[in-house]
């Protein structure tokens, strides 16, 4: 036969008894949702230790909760810090490189849109203008429509062809 688990007593007593005005104490105190996790890490200090008894239960609690607040909040400071200082160091580009393109880089860049230019000039000017104003200028295609006079279905078809032949080009250039 077991013997069942005596009650608690001292310091675990005062936390059952206490828990709800702990996590008011802390949320007050500026915790919001880590005001559980708080909590959960005074019970798992006072069950882990085993000191004597304690004069004034509910003080100690509420000291404890205390310091706990403050050591998370010193550790959180510490860490904003630590990121801040680490992102600054870290921003930008490294010593001696560049973030623009290299002279080759731009034109072949310059070569490339060229080259779709004249493929959506291939098109037609129709479509060329309306691929351009849509996808270029980020004009709705209602909005297009309506400048050109013509339809909608005139324009998804024209922007249609002009996608597939952007998809033919460029499996053509892998």
């Amino acid at each position: 036969m077991t013997a069942e688990p005596s009650p608690p007593a001292g310091l675990e007593a005062a936390f059952l008894e206490h828990r709800e005005k702990l996590l008011r104490f802390l949320r007050a105190r500026g915790a919001g949702d880590a005001a559980e996790d708080l909590v959960q890490e005074i019970w798992l200090k006072i069950s882990t230790s085993r000191r004597g008894p304690v004069a004034s239960p509910l003080s100690y609690l509420f000291r404890t909760a205390d310091l706990l607040m403050i050591d998370r909040f010193r550790s959180s400071r510490q860490a904003s810090a630590r990121d801040r200082d680490w992102t600054q160091l870290h921003a930008g580009d490294p010593p001696g490189v560049s973030s623009e393109p290299s002279a080759e880089r731009r034109l072949a860049a310059a070569q490339e849109a060229a080259s779709l230019l004249a493929l959506l000039d291939k098109l037609g000017p129709r479509a060329s203008l309306i691929f351009r104003k849509h996808r270029v200028e980020g004009t709705p295609q209602k909005a297009v429509a309506a400048e050109l006079g013509i339809s909608i279905s005139t324009v998804e078809s024209d922007l249609r062809a002009a996608y597939r032949a952007l998809a033919e080009w460029k499996e053509k250039s892998r």
